[in-house]
């Protein structure tokens, strides 16, 4: 698949159909991967750091969260390039999966986020399999609590892992686990799981197709998330003025 480069960082020319499809290949392949799903935010943090980097630029898929991410692989030359948010990416795979039997594990959330997300997917659909759910601690986990977990993610082989720490602890997660875990795909989808489970309410659909979720985001959280729009949006302008998106 086409990425284009994005402030040094490799963006995957997809739109949510096509994410999907390459999930089932994955799948039937038996390919393992690991998928980060980047807005402006998680794009910045990576660009400032060569291990983030390295995780982002040899994903399986990197995808665009964020519409500035999809604005800019446009003005590279790719007109089909969508956005792919992960609340939407999490509620399309989860439908296909109960259709395919893809088998899930949910780690990350608040303590029982995670429970409450598989209870919430199976009752809208009754034959998907999540075979794990867990809520890690906010602090690090010591090497015997790592290695449980791997030998619980690997007993419950799962097909797919969600991953719901936030960047860039989730990728820095996927990056130290992908050779450890027979999970066939590991995807960081952030505050997903807050948003399906009612924790965080989610702009109008009229906003995240212009662009205008992160307002709604201030707006509802301004105190945590002052800093990473105030400056933030500023930062990314001007490094694709300096810089404008190339395919890679």
């Amino acid at each position: 698949m086409s990425r284009v480069d994005v402030l040094g960082i490799h963006v995957s020319v997809t739109n949510l159909d096509r994410t999907v499809e390459t999930f089932a290949r994955w799948i039937d392949d038996g390919e393992r991967q690991l998928v980060c799903v980047s807005d402006m935010n998680a794009l910045l943090h990576a660009r400032a750091d060569a291990r983030l980097t390295e995780v982002y630029n040899t994903s399986g898929l990197t995808v665009p969260d964020g519409m500035p991410l999809v604005w800019a692989g446009q003005r590279a030359g790719f007109e089909e390039m969508g956005r792919v948010a992960g609340p939407d990416l999490l509620e399309r795979v989860l439908a296909e999966a109960a259709d395919r039997g893809w088998t899930q594990y949910f780690y990350g959330g608040a303590e029982g986020v995670a429970e409450e997300l598989r209870e919430r997917f199976q009752e809208r659909h009754p034959a998907l399999k999540v075979v794990g759910v867990e809520c890690p601690p906010y602090r690090e986990l010591t090497d015997a609590e790592d290695a449980e977990t791997v030998a619980r993610m690997n007993e419950a082989r799962p097909d797919i892992v969600w991953i719901g720490l936030g960047a860039p602890k989730q990728e820095r997660w996927m990056a130290d686990h992908r050779d450890r875990l027979n999970a066939t795909i590991l995807i960081g989808v952030g505050a997903a799981f807050d948003f399906h489970t009612g924790r965080l309410d989610r702009a109008p659909y009229w906003m995240q197709r212009s662009g205008l979720e992160w307002s709604f985001r201030l707006y509802k959280e301004p105190r945590r998330l002052w800093k990473r729009y105030v400056l933030g949006i500023p930062r990314f302008l001007l490094g694709i003025l300096r810089h404008p998106p190339r395919p890679v």
